[in-house]
């Protein structure tokens, strides 16, 4: 069994990430343009700029739609048939449990909000890849989870 190591998963991640954030960063601006638009000329731009309460609740959402956009999108993809995101795709990558079979939306869930434990200090869980037997993140122990490479 072939286990996917550090770099390859980094490749994919980084094509995931992309995808997703610079997806939905775009949309989020879309939808923001018209909030932040200075129709009222210089003295309307100047109010929102000074008005902190607006900017700190535009911010919250933002980040609260690209919190649940990246949950979506990582949790659907990786229980799909395909078992895998479009980036892991890409890559020869797909994921499993302990007895290779495909995970639940709610397993990959898990593994998702876990992930974030992973990027704790200094990133330890994923850097774990290089150096366990089965090439496992910390959020990949959590979840009960392998990545396997599908074509070497």
């Amino acid at each position: 069994m072939n286990y996917a190591g550090f770099w390859r998963r980094l490749g994919a991640g980084l094509i995931d990430h992309i995808l997703v954030y610079g997806i939905m960063g775009a949309f989020l601006s879309l939808i923001g343009m018209p909030v932040f638009s200075c129709q009222g000329g210089v003295s309307h731009c100047v109010h929102i700029i000074n008005n902190h309460e607006f900017l700190i609740a535009s911010l919250h959402i933002n980040w609260g739609w690209l919190l649940v956009s990246a949950w979506l999108y990582f949790s659907f993809f990786e229980s799909s048939k395909y078992q895998a995101t479009p980036g892991m795709i890409l890559l020869s990558m797909k994921i499993t449990d302990y007895e290779k079979k495909k995970i639940s939306f709610w397993r990959a869930t898990g593994r998702f909000f876990a992930s974030y434990l992973s990027s704790l200090f200094l990133c330890i869980g994923y850097i774990m890849i290089a150096f366990t037997p089965r090439k496992q993140a910390l959020h990949d122990y959590i979840a009960k989870t392998l990545v396997l490479v599908t074509k070497p």
